[in-house]
């Protein structure tokens, strides 16, 4: 069954949505520009609504310091630590904190691929940023799926940018991802999930 997480949940009925539709992931964006970011209280109020450990609870962050992940932290338990941060950073941070880390990676070419020694736990794929791109990731921007066709690192990753729920289920398919990460395309606005879309962005990429 492909993994499925939600990016940017930032609302109760968001959360629950995807409690509903049995996702895997649940993502909370720790980064002020983005207008899907959450204080590490609005988090933690949102996680509380389930007792359940599932689905688990990843932590969005952009070059992250220890003190701001340990700010967090102390909140909100988090099982995944999700960074757009360098091979080195993520290694400190997996030795910090003893959490799983994926690193979201940007590609253009094969030569953005992550390398086999990295220590990543996983990796979330998308296209590189625009040149005007704002933030470092999530621009809704499809990645070249032919590309990520020939991508098969030995650790899980999720296929992530520009997917929805009329296209997750081809993505998938062309790329061999074993799983998806949604963010705006379950958006009727951005920074505003849609539980409808949530529902049927899970039924797709899981072929229901």
């Amino acid at each position: 069954m492909k993994i499925v997480k939600i990016c940017g949940i930032n609302s109760p009925a968001a959360f629950d949505a995807a409690v509903e539709a049995r996702a895997d992931m649940v993502g909370f964006v720790f980064y002020p520009p983005s207008p899907r970011f959450v204080t590490q209280v609005e988090a933690r109020l949102l996680s509380e609504r389930t007792a359940d450990k599932f689905p688990l609870r990843v932590g969005l962050f952009v070059n992250p310091s220890f003190d701001e992940i340990d700010d967090v932290l102390q909140s909100i338990s988090l099982d995944v630590l999700q960074v757009h941060a360098g091979p080195p950073t993520v290694a400190a941070l997996r030795d910090r904190f003893g959490r799983a880390v994926w690193r979201q990676v940007g590609v253009e070419t094969a030569a953005d691929f992550p390398g086999a020694h990295e220590v990543a736990d996983g990796f979330i794929v998308e296209a590189k940023p625009p040149a005007d791109a704002t933030r470092p990731g999530g621009n809704a921007v499809q990645a070249d799926w032919g590309l990520l066709a020939r991508f098969r690192p030995p650790k899980p990753w999720l296929l992530a940018g520009g997917l929805n729920p009329g296209n997750v289920a081809e993505g998938l398919r062309v790329t061999g991802a074993p799983g998806a990460d949604v963010s705006s395309g379950v958006e009727t606005a951005p920074g505003h999930k849609s539980p409808a879309l949530i529902r049927a962005f899970v039924k797709a990429a899981r072929g229901g």
